[in-house]
């Protein structure tokens, strides 16, 4: 019950947000803000294995990429489907994937289970680029309705309003696990497996959680992005710019709290954005992994991790 409040507290703030994005009427506003949401569940999702486990995840792009191609086909096959059941769908997608890929590779550690997860995301984008039905190679449109459902106004206000209840569910889910019994779990992996497992905690299963979890959010994230973008190819959907800043935005906010990819995301995608508009978007990159390498060695707790250290 304790986690009623919070999650209130952010039901209203994602209420708020949309609120003030309307009051603007700046179809930028929400372009924007589209983006640091969506982030917020990259790096929340990639935090959930990476963080709160330990196990440093190379292949974001894949389940995203996986979420995002599987509103593709499905706006092939039902072109009438709404854009939540796609979410799903795609969630659930990557989450098996997810689930395939940590009963493969969690045995293994360090080094070697990110080599195995960058592997897949390669993996992934061959299969997608030789399959012509998604578009293959060449890429395939998305024709973005006109008018949003439900709410009305322009689609790119419903695209926000559907990625901002991904990271409140996200977010708030990153929470509740890091407050119960599976989130001392993940810690007891992170800072000893061997340990963990002689104590009885039931390391593979827990890795299994964290891949499956941290897998669906990914493939949810990427679930919208055909109508966000209307076209999508094989060079967008596994965009070095997901990946780097999925990994880069825990670290910088701090990977021990639900809070601290909330705070990288906020930083860094609200930096880029701006970016974008004033100098180039070929910047995004390098902005994320300058104040990553900045951050890991000046500040290796992250944002978070610093004020807690203050306090």
């Amino acid at each position: 019950m304790r986690g009623v409040p919070f999650l209130l507290a952010l039901l209203v703030v994602a209420g708020a947000l949309f609120a003030f994005g309307r009051w603007l009427n700046i179809s930028y506003a929400f372009f924007a803000g589209y983006v640091v949401l969506q982030y917020i569940v990259l790096g929340t999702a990639w935090n959930i294995l990476g963080g709160y486990t330990g196990y440093v995840n190379f292949g974001i792009t894949a389940f995203f990429a996986i979420g995002a191609y599987s509103s593709v086909f499905l706006y092939k096959v039902v072109p009438s489907l709404p854009l939540p059941a796609m979410v799903i769908i795609g969630g659930a997608l990557a989450g098996l994937v997810g689930l395939g890929m940590g009963y493969l590779t969690l045995r293994l550690r360090g080094v070697f289970f990110s080599i195995a997860t960058l592997a897949l995301a390669v993996v992934v984008q061959t299969l997608i680029t030789n399959w012509d039905f998604v578009g293959g190679a060449r890429g395939a449109y998305v024709l973005r309705p006109r008018m949003a459902p439900l709410i009305g106004g322009d689609y790119i206000q419903y695209l926000f309003l559907v990625m901002l209840g991904l990271c409140v569910i996200a977010v708030a889910t990153a929470r509740a696990i890091e407050h119960s019994a599976l989130g001392y779990g993940f810690a007891a992996i992170r800072d000893d497996e061997g340990a963990a497992e002689a104590s009885g905690v039931p390391t593979l299963k827990l890795k299994l959680i964290a891949t499956v979890l941290s897998g669906g959010f990914m493939g949810m994230a990427g679930a919208p992005l055909p109508y966000y973008v209307t076209y999508l190819d094989p060079a967008s959907g596994f965009s070095l710019n997901y990946a780097v800043n999925a990994i880069a935005m825990p670290l910088i906010g701090g990977t021990s709290s639900w809070l601290g990819p909330v705070v990288g995301a906020v930083l860094v995608g609200g930096l880029q954005e701006y970016i974008r508009v004033t100098i180039s978007s070929a910047a995004n990159v390098l902005v994320a992994g300058v104040l990553m390498v900045a951050f890991v060695i000046a500040a290796p707790e992250g944002i978070v991790g610093l004020f807690r250290r203050k306090r």
